[in-house]
């Protein structure tokens, strides 16, 4: 993926720096894959705001994304890299050998023309989905199945993948872009390959428009309210406003928030942190 650096032209464009696009082929989506969104505001059914900082942003249309890959030995090629403004990957259009047409996470490396195909027996390239029993130790893949059959939950943002670290009777060890280590389930259904755009954690916005075409309004900041409005608000001056914390008091930072006992836990061999669960 290529970036593209503007020139200071406007106050806009001093420090943006947005991406090229160069991957993409095309700016017409597949209309039968298009679905209307309905922008909320941030307002309940009653009309009355119930989230703060939401409103505006261009109209947009919802890609039916294939996150299941379930039309399974038949043969699909890709028909284009698209931009989807829903995600931060790209997406790509398979058309299959009978017609059907399909939207994809788009891995890394994927191009126009190339074959892939979902299955239980096929070869682990990029773009193919297989059950991780099949896919070999190493391979880093996207797009990840929790229950077999659900559809893809984990790996979908830009430039993430694990790795498939170890396989055991009933699980398969993934690395996690965190550096958790975790079990999954080896029937589950994960797409070979890096997902693409793995540069879009290096783009600048460089001005506040560019979050309103998206939806997010001014967020203000604790410190700057009253003490009637936020825990930090209030003092004489810039008070710094104290241990930084959420509208509700809770603390922002140092505090763990992963429920004690939840389900999960048995599933995860290695925190983030590097520390080992104890069973």
């Amino acid at each position: 993926m290529a970036l593209k650096k503007y020139k200071p032209m406007t106050a806009g464009t001093r420090w943006k720096i947005g991406n090229a696009y160069a991957e993409i082929t095309t700016n017409k989506p597949e209309k039968s894959l298009l679905e209307p969104v309905k922008k909320s505001g941030g307002r309940n059914f009653q009309g009355r705001r119930a989230m703060r900082y939401i409103g505006g942003g261009h109209k947009q249309h919802y890609r039916i994304i294939d996150f299941k890959r379930n039309k399974y030995d038949v043969e699909a090629t890709v028909v284009s890299i698209e931009y989807d403004p829903n995600r931060t990957a790209f997406i790509a259009l398979l058309q299959y050998a009978d017609g059907e047409k399909r939207y994809i996470l788009a891995p890394q490396g994927l191009q126009v023309g190339t074959k892939v195909i979902s299955g239980l027996d096929v070869a682990p390239e990029i773009g193919n989905a297989t059950q991780m029993k099949s896919i070999p130790l190493g391979t880093v893949i996207h797009n990840i199945e929790m229950q077999p059959g659900q559809g893809g939950k984990l790996i979908r943002s830009a430039g993430t993948s694990a790795q498939l670290a170890n396989k055991e009777e009933k699980y398969a060890v993934l690395k996690m872009p965190s550096g958790e280590l975790r079990k999954v389930l080896i029937n589950c259904f994960a797409t070979v390959g890096v997902v693409s755009n793995g540069d879009h954690n290096l783009e600048t916005a460089g001005k506040a428009g560019s979050n309103r075409h998206k939806g997010i309004r001014p967020r203000v900041r604790g410190v700057a309210m009253n003490p009637v409005d936020h825990p930090m608000g209030g003092g004489e001056g810039r008070a710094s406003g104290g241990h930084p914390r959420s509208r509700t008091g809770k603390y922002a930072k140092g505090e763990k928030t992963r429920t004690r006992g939840k389900g999960s836990d048995k599933l995860i061999i290695q925190r983030r942190d590097g520390k080992k669960i104890s069973k």
